[in-house]
């Protein structure tokens, strides 16, 4: 009884479209989404050059983007809060407990994932496709955009994974956001918080929205790779 109470009222809550629930579900998917874009935007070169260049030292650093993956998230949250208290070197520019502190934290959240899924992606490619391409007259540019075509499932794999991560992420968002009701509540806070009140139903609601984004992410995922084919 009291699951299906709670879910009742969350079917109300998104049938009327309630301020509270789409407030919170809007800022969660802003904060989820300029994260995953500067991820993509700095991920994605980082897994390009490690994949496609021999230095000295690659074996380091694939090893350190491995071990960033398990990274805790309050080990994130923990030292940008360090870095943008007021007491901290970064402290000036005044970001702690806003949208942007979030968006700082999950981006260095996101960004080994997109790395690393993004040089496995890379490191699969034939590496006679860059050769042929060379080989024809290709500029590195073409050459490079000739390998990424190739590897275009798993680099949109990537970009998909860091989204699922940081939209469903906690730790950081508490931290850096502070919770904050119409600044810096997302869903994941809202449900722990709600939760806590006893407003299952609220809870209940945040949680459909944001398996729904999780689903969409993935809908949006299969569409492009079944359109890219």
């Amino acid at each position: 009884m009291y699951i299906l109470e709670g879910l009742t009222e969350a079917l109300r809550l998104l049938s009327i479209g309630d301020n509270g629930v789409y407030g919170i579900a809007g800022v969660s998917l802003f904060v989820a989404g300029i994260s995953t874009l500067l991820a993509g935007l700095v991920g994605l070169p980082v897994g390009y050059f490690v994949a496609m260049r021999a230095f000295r030292g690659r074996r380091a650093v694939t090893l350190i983007l491995n071990t960033l993956l398990a990274l805790p998230t309050v080990v994130i949250g923990l030292v940008v809060y360090a870095l943008l208290s007021r007491r901290g070197p970064l402290g000036f520019i005044d970001l702690l407990y806003t949208p942007s502190a979030m968006i700082v934290g999950e981006t260095l959240l996101a960004v080994p994932i997109v790395a690393v899924f993004a040089l496995s992606a890379l490191r699969a490619v034939d590496p006679r496709a860059a050769d042929t391409a060379a080989t024809l007259g290709a500029t590195p540019a073409q050459t490079a955009w000739v390998v990424l075509t190739e590897a275009r499932f798993g680099l949109l794999s990537a970009v998909v994974a860091s989204f699922g991560r940081v939209v469903a992420e906690v730790g950081i968002a508490m931290m850096l956001g502070g919770n904050i009701k119409d600044s810096t509540r997302t869903m994941t806070t809202a449900i722990a918080l709600e939760t806590g009140k006893g407003e299952f139903g609220t809870a209940l609601a945040l949680g459909i929205v944001l398996l729904i984004a999780a689903f969409a992410a993935n809908i949006v995922f299969h569409w492009l790779q079944g359109f890219s084919e």
